[in-house]
């Protein structure tokens, strides 16, 4: 499977993101999730992994393989390298041909409190040169557009993203970010850089005010006033929270798609419901859905 084919060259991707259930969740429940969502027609769906090494990939796997396998969509396989020896990714890329994955998003991962990280991988580059070298694999890696947490500023952020693209890396998808301004001035940075693969923007409705602090805590997103003013304004009402919050995501998407951005990619929290409103909000414009 090619790139051009996972980002639908010419039109807006729309994909999904799950991740494997926590052990104090019912193990069915992203089975439900991606059921609901695979009737959307999506472009692929990813599926997240653990922070804590190869053994974490295993549920990764057993997910993706029957997003294939048993809904028929194309799934992308996160693999975090922080904790990972080369020879772990060697078992993985195995792994992933004989299940039939091809499409990997390579990342370096969050540390782990308390985990030492491996050596063999220090950057996100060092991966996806390694996979290239090994594997014929659709590679996709994560950009920033507010930088990277750990980075020095934007410029060395968007060097730093163009030696991913540089060591192989098919096409991005971004992290979280809640004000559209900041992903149009990275494209225009990306440009710049000569930087050209398509960059799906990654979306997450904000359904809590607990949760959307937490990730902003995580990706280094800025909260807009405006955002700021819909949570106080609804904090004790979730009901009001999650539907402002939804009805701000179609914004951004529906923004997003009238600037051509070349693929939305939606941050579900394994929440089906959420993600089908989303999508009904922007039929008119990805009539595919």
């Amino acid at each position: 499977m090619e790139n051009t084919e996972i980002f639908r060259a010419g039109k807006c991707a729309i994909s999904f993101e799950v991740f494997p259930p926590k052990p104090t969740t019912p193990p069915e429940s992203v089975y439900q999730a991606i059921e609901a969502i695979s009737k959307r027609n999506p472009a692929f769906i990813s599926v997240t992994a653990g922070a804590g090494g190869s053994k974490n990939a295993e549920k990764t796997l057993e997910i993706a393989k029957a997003i294939q396998d048993d809904y028929g969509v194309p799934s992308m396989a996160h693999m975090p390298c922080i904790n990972l020896t080369k020879e772990d990714v060697l078992t993985l890329l195995e792994e992933f041909k004989q299940a039939g994955i091809r499409n990997i998003l390579a990342l370096r991962g969050d540390r782990t409190p308390g985990v030492i990280p491996k050596t063999d991988f220090q950057y996100a580059s060092d991966l996806i040169s390694f996979i290239r070298e090994h594997g014929d694999f659709n590679i996709i890696g994560a950009c920033y557009p507010e930088g990277h947490s750990e980075s020095q500023g934007l410029i060395e952020d968007i060097w730093n993203l163009k030696k991913k693209v540089d060591a192989g890396t098919n096409g991005l998808i971004t992290q979280l970010f809640l004000s559209n301004r900041y992903f149009y001035a990275f494209r225009e940075r990306v440009a710049m850089t000569g930087i050209d693969v398509p960059i799906s923007a990654g979306i997450m409705p904000v359904t809590s005010l607990g949760q959307i602090k937490r990730m902003c805590e995580l990706s280094n997103a800025k909260l807009p006033k405006q955002l700021v003013a819909i949570l106080t304004k609804y904090e004790k009402d979730p009901v009001s929270l999650r539907a402002a919050g939804i009805e701000y995501a179609v914004n951004q998407i529906r923004d997003l798609i009238l600037h051509g951005v070349d693929g939305i990619h939606i941050y579900t929290m394994n929440n089906p419901e959420t993600a089908d409103l989303i999508c009904n909000e922007i039929l008119d414009l990805i009539p595919y859905l």
